[in-house]
């Protein structure tokens, strides 16, 4: 459907799921960013020019990430709650699907004219596995190893920094540790409060550059005892146990992220950061910690390879969605109201805010978007390199496990064997022995 989608009157299409010309859009508060909930009041406003009869609410939720998507399943699982659009990472969205909380889309995006432009793995990251759409994509991201410039040089490492196998890292790490005890030599998100991004940023960057997978789509199965798994913990023992990342209390500190972002980067405390794409939008103007210096201080690195084999690199891609709740009403106008939120324009603006990866033609092409950041060439220019995870439905769980793996080896509660042991036999519970297969 196009623009015309909200055929019936407005009033009409309530269904006594609050009144019926109001739309609720629930989203993640980031910490003390601003910039989500800045782009919804820009779109409210264009669209309240054109629809002033309808009322938009915004409902943000203030939460790290595992506690967001408990909130957000808890709303949808109510139609006195569920929101009328609701900020889904793609990597729990086919959990959703099963849990059967959306609404799938397609009769919405077959008629719009925008859905040509989006790249087909961002389409693929909200098709479900009976092939429906159930979410319009955001943006994709990608990570790697940013870097403070001054601190290398200053340790006597040489910059730019290119390490190509993960001793490199640990070599360097140990090197800035000695020569900087001021400063914390790396920073890689380990442990459940981390929640995602200590299985995605942290593990399966690991993980992804060794030969071993999570999951192996030929037989199917997830894979069990691999050694990549078994290294990946080990690395994760050695940095924690070496003392190069922050102590224990604040690597497992929920509001991480805020404090690596707005406050060691900008002031120097922290030499190396395993992140994503986005995070100089913190030091934009008008945001979080405005750092304006930052281009001539910071710089990023790919993540090499375990062992530095081909292709020598490793990133994994995400992203995140917009998605309807199965139990909200008036799907007609919220449609309405997400095709505003995904105007080009609008992404553009969006995508140059909040330093996204764009996973559409016309975005990237938006004079808005081109050459936008000092990094944007490069966080790009990974992700037609870049590994995804398995948009399946265990998925959450599994990545559950793991980061209570990763806390295992990190607090010196297990060794990276008996956690890898305890992942196993999680995993089996989660899917079933018949669904798994032991690494060659």
């Amino acid at each position: 459907m196009g623009g015309t989608a909200v055929a019936l009157p407005l009033a009409a299409c309530g269904d006594g799921n609050g009144s019926p010309n109001t739309l609720r859009i629930s989203y993640q508060q980031f910490g003390s960013g601003t910039i989500m909930r800045d782009y919804l009041r820009n779109v409210m406003e264009s669209y309240s020019a054109r629809h002033p009869e309808v009322t938009v609410e915004l409902v943000p939720l203030v939460a790290a990430e595992e506690d967001y998507f408990t909130k957000t399943e808890l709303m949808m699982s109510s139609a006195r709650t569920a929101p009328n659009l609701v900020y889904e990472d793609t990597f729990i969205l086919q959990s959703d699907v099963a849990a059967g909380y959306l609404r799938p889309l397609d009769e919405y995006v077959e008629g719009w004219d925008l859905w040509r432009h989006f790249y087909e793995p961002g389409k693929d990251a909200v098709t479900g596995q009976n092939g429906r759409v159930y979410a319009v994509p955001t943006h994709t991201d990608t990570r790697g190893l940013w870097y403070n410039m001054d601190l290398l040089e200053q340790a006597g490492i040489e910059v730019p920094w290119r390490p190509q196998t993960w001793a490199d890292i640990l070599d360097a790490m140990r090197t800035v540790k000695e020569a900087l005890p001021d400063v914390i030599p790396i920073n890689v998100y380990s442990g459940k409060p981390q929640g995602e991004k200590a299985s995605m940023q942290g593990f399966e960057m690991l993980l992804y550059g060794t030969d071993d997978r999570l999951y192996d789509k030929e037989s199917q199965t997830w894979v069990l005892g691999s050694q990549g798994f078994l290294d990946s913990l080990k690395f994760i023992r050695t940095i924690f146990s070496e003392e190069l990342t922050p102590g224990l209390a604040r690597a497992l500190d929920p509001n991480l992220t805020d404090l690596v972002h707005n406050t060691w980067l900008p002031r120097g405390k922290l030499a190396v950061n395993l992140d994503g794409s986005w995070i100089s939008s913190s030091w934009a103007e008008g945001g979080a910690a405005e750092w304006p210096e930052w281009p001539d201080v910071m710089d990023v690195a790919p993540m090499p390879t375990q062992d530095g084999s081909d292709p020598g690199m490793v990133s994994l891609a995400g992203g995140w969605s917009w998605a309807m709740p199965k139990l909200a009403g008036r799907p007609d106008l919220t449609w309405s109201f997400l095709e505003e939120m995904m105007s080009t324009e609008n992404m553009a603006r969006l995508a140059v805010s909040d330093n996204q990866v764009t996973i559409r033609s016309d975005v990237a092409e938006h004079p808005h978007y081109v050459g936008y950041s000092p990094t944007i060439d490069f966080f790009t220019d990974l992700v037609s390199r870049a590994s995804y995870r398995p948009a399946l439905a265990p998925y959450p769980q599994i990545s559950a496990e793991i980061q209570a793996a990763m806390e295992t080896v990190m607090t010196g509660q297990g060794t990276p064997e008996q956690a890898q042991a305890e992942y196993d036999a999680e995993v089996i519970e989660i899917v079933g022995r018949e669904n798994t297969s032991e690494a060659s």
